[in-house]
């Protein structure tokens, strides 16, 4: 909870909307469906649907939805099985908000947001 209230002050400190939070994959692809947000954060350590699972469900709901991994596990496997999954991005936590910031400016350059 801490990390994610952490992620949504940088993003509302950037001018971005945040619609929704959730607590395990699932809940991210319920939310998925009903927001259609420009935008996912999603860690990949989650109870019940971890977020590879959950990656997996969005991407499967919508090819072109982008996706951010976030995790305190930094090994290069975990960034290529995101990868293979679908996120455009991973980010290891403890974050800084200019890592937040890069990855933000590569996804607007994308005319995503």
């Amino acid at each position: 909870m801490f990390m994610r209230k952490l992620l949504a002050g940088i993003l509302l400190k950037n001018g971005h909307t945040v619609v929704a939070e959730a607590t395990n994959g699932q809940e991210a692809f319920d939310q998925y469906k009903r927001y259609k947000p420009d935008l996912v954060f999603m860690d990949m350590n989650m109870a019940v649907v971890n977020g590879l699972e959950g990656v997996k469900l969005i991407k499967a709901y919508d090819p072109k939805a982008m996706i951010i991994m976030c995790s305190s596990m930094g090994q290069e496997c975990y960034r290529m099985d995101s990868y293979i999954a679908g996120a455009f991005d991973y980010i290891v936590k403890p974050f800084q908000a200019s890592r937040i910031q890069e990855v933000l400016s590569r996804v607007k350059s994308m005319s995503v947001m």
